[in-house]
């Protein structure tokens, strides 16, 4: 049987004699880690056999990681540093023209090499141990992130800059060559293992040679053509790749994640990549992960928000990657934070969307972390501590939550603070237990309207508990009535009885949770909502007949809310608040063709009925043609909604929510 062709069920305990697999030698009785198959070719076909998101990711829920390098040393704008000082009138620019010289005298590269400033101070990213009387100390690092609760950490092994932040054969522009003359990656390796986490390094250098240094004259010098991207397609492909295989083999990370600009990367090396990754994990026996923002896909990685996520539960596994500053993701002179309340309450809503969150710091250049960051990091490991068992190892439920504070609906949409009527559901791996987290304390009584009598049957449910201030501990809350406004819970006491957070009720209920039922039909305005990409349906405004729909992030403008007027039996026409104009198929029933509006004429293309799917979405369903409502995937901002056969992708589902 040939490696490449075969698919093992890499649970069982294999029946084969000694063969090689990615440079590992398999004997008989080998026990491997995950499913999968023994073996992957760069071809989509095989990588895409990859499982994308491995129990031990979709349990772990937090990871930290973090912005750190050779642009931390100027400490201004953010970690484009490099590129902005070379684009005349820019603020980073002005600033290295005053504080340094201009680029042209004073180039990037010497914030590595070392040189003097105008004031003669001498500048040069290099942090020392504190073993050799500095201020870095990895295993200080490991420590806080493990008391943050982090599940994975790991560094950014090179940014869009071109530094290697490990010992690097292909690049000299390295951090043990130059600069702190240390293996930074491995450093963390090492530190992070030991706290029993996960290791997690992020590349960022598709960028480096596809647009970052765009403004940087050409150089002469063949090592400062490395640095700058300048060496020409194939040999930045071929760079691109080399890197990747160094950091796996030298590590042998958990996670590889991989920030934008993939699809610039030649597609012959991404699958190189993947393959080599996998192939690598197999002969480890371990389960890895690899992300992406754009180049691959979700059938063997998994799809990464910078900053964000989605509006509602999305399939499959996902993840975010957001910082703790608005301003930057490395460290400036006066950075500013997020609230603890923020960012954690932005972690929950994400759990409870099927999501994990990964959270950048930004330590400063000599190695310290500092304190308000520090602070923040420690206020959700101690949550986490406290109320751990609704967030880590649990599944998302059929729904996410609940109330009025909106977080998510693609990326870059900042964290938020939710309210005491914000709830997040999370449920056991059994399906036994529903955890519903309020995001603040929710008075003498807690009512959960999802879970109204119309919509779920309570007979089975055994218990109601509050979990306490300390870990393992919990009030009982024996009081409660269901009826068709929700589950209302009388909670102990009108004032919190102790600080936190978030507050959260464990339902256990005698066997599986049951079944949730739709939601009903609003009959006021409404959000609706695409589960795969998040976005809210769109008339554009003030706009012509025959302008098609389109999807936006909800800001809660009129051009975003909908009324279902019900024209009787199942049928119902969509009315836009902004320009009072309906949903129109216009009677194209081709798979792709566009969705419109138009003014109420009565006519079968302007009629639609509601199929629900589960999980509170439906299919919207055109009486003339049909077809349904289809985001076609695309999570832009602006991007038309075309109609599509019903079917059970994402982009055919739509959540439908009064305002």
């Amino acid at each position: 049987m040939s490696l490449s062709s075969s698919r093992f069920t890499r649970r069982r305990v294999l029946a084969l004699s000694g063969f090689t697999a990615a440079a590992g030698l398999l004997r008989a009785g080998t026990v491997w880690a995950t499913e999968g198959p023994s073996s992957y070719t760069p071809t989509w076909p095989s990588v895409d056999q990859h499982p994308p998101a491995p129990e031990w990711f979709q349990d772990a829920k937090f990871g930290i990681y973090f912005h750190w390098g050779v642009f931390s040393v100027p400490a201004f704008g953010n970690e484009w540093y490099p590129r902005n000082m070379y684009i005349g009138g820019s603020n980073e620019n002005r600033h290295h023209i005053a504080t340094y010289g201009d680029p042209s005298a004073w180039p990037y590269h010497n914030f590595i090499n070392g040189a003097r400033d105008k004031a003669g101070n001498w500048v040069q990213f290099a942090p020392r141990l504190k073993s050799a009387g500095g201020d870095f100390d990895p295993g200080e690092w490991a420590q806080l992130f493990a008391d943050a609760g982090a599940k994975f950490a790991g560094p950014v092994a090179e940014h869009h800059d071109g530094y290697s932040m490990w010992n690097s054969a292909v690049n000299e522009w390295n951090s043990v060559r130059t600069g702190p003359k240390l293996d930074l990656v491995g450093l963390h390796a090492a530190a992070i293992r030991a706290k029993g986490l996960k290791f997690v390094v992020s590349l960022h250098h598709a960028y480096n040679f596809t647009g970052f240094y765009d403004r940087v004259p050409a150089q002469s010098d063949p090592g400062l053509r490395k640095l700058y991207g300048q060496l020409g397609r194939a040999p930045e492909n071929q760079l691109w790749f080399e890197k990747l295989k160094e950091v796996i083999d030298g590590y042998q990370p958990d996670i590889v994640w991989q920030d934008f600009n993939l699809p610039q990367v030649d597609e012959a090396q991404r699958l190189n990549f993947l393959a080599y990754y996998f192939n690598r994990a197999v002969a480890w026996n371990k389960d890895v992960v690899s992300t992406y923002k754009d180049g691959l896909n979700n059938r063997g990685s998994v799809f990464d928000f910078e900053r964000g996520g989605p509006a509602g539960i999305q399939q499959p596994f996902w993840l975010t990657d957001d910082s703790i500053s608005s301003s930057s993701w490395c460290y400036t002179v006066g950075i500013g934070y997020y609230s603890l309340n923020a960012m954690l309450h932005s972690l929950l809503d994400r759990v409870s969307k099927n999501g994990n969150m990964l959270l950048n710091i930004a330590p400063m250049a000599d190695g310290t972390i500092p304190g308000g960051q520090r602070a923040i990091l420690l206020g959700i490991g101690d949550y986490l501590k406290r109320f751990g068992e609704s967030v880590y190892a649990t599944r998302a439920w059929t729904a996410y939550g609940e109330g009025p504070t909106q977080m998510g609906g693609g990326s870059f949409v900042q964290p938020r603070e939710g309210t005491n009527r914000d709830i997040r559901f999370t449920r056991s791996k059994d399906n036994t237990v529903l955890y519903a987290t309020v995001m603040g304390w929710p008075g003498s009584t807690l009512s959960i309207t999802t879970l109204d009598s119309g919509r779920i049957d309570l007979g089975s449910l055994a218990s109601v508990r509050l979990l306490g201030s300390t870990a393992g501990t919990y009030v009982d809350l024996p009081t409660r009535n269901q009826n068709g406004s929700g589950l209302h819970i009388a909670m102990p006491s009108a004032a919190a009885p102790f600080a936190a957070p978030a507050y959260v009720v464990k339902l256990t209920f005698a066997g599986q949770i049951p079944a949730l039922g739709a939601a009903p039909v609003p009959t006021g305005w409404s959000r609706i909502t695409n589960a795969a990409t998040g976005l809210a349906l769109d008339s554009g405004g003030n706009v012509a007949s025959g302008s098609r729909l389109k999807q936006w992030n909800w800001d809660g403008s009129a051009n975003l809310q909908w009324q279902l007027v019900p024209l009787g039996g199942e049928w119902y026409r969509i009315v836009n608040r902004t320009n009072g104009m309906v949903a129109d198929s216009w009677g194209n029933s081709a798979n792709g063709a566009a969705c419109q509006q138009a003014a109420w004429n009565g006519g079968a293309n302007q009629q639609w009925r509601l199929n629900g799917v589960g999980g509170g979405r439906h299919q919207v369903i055109n009486r003339g043609t049909g077809t349904a409502l289809d985001s076609l995937g695309d999570s832009t901002a602006g991007s038309g909604v075309a109609m599509w056969a019903p079917n059970s992708s994402a982009n055919n589902h739509w959540a439908i929510a009064a305002v």
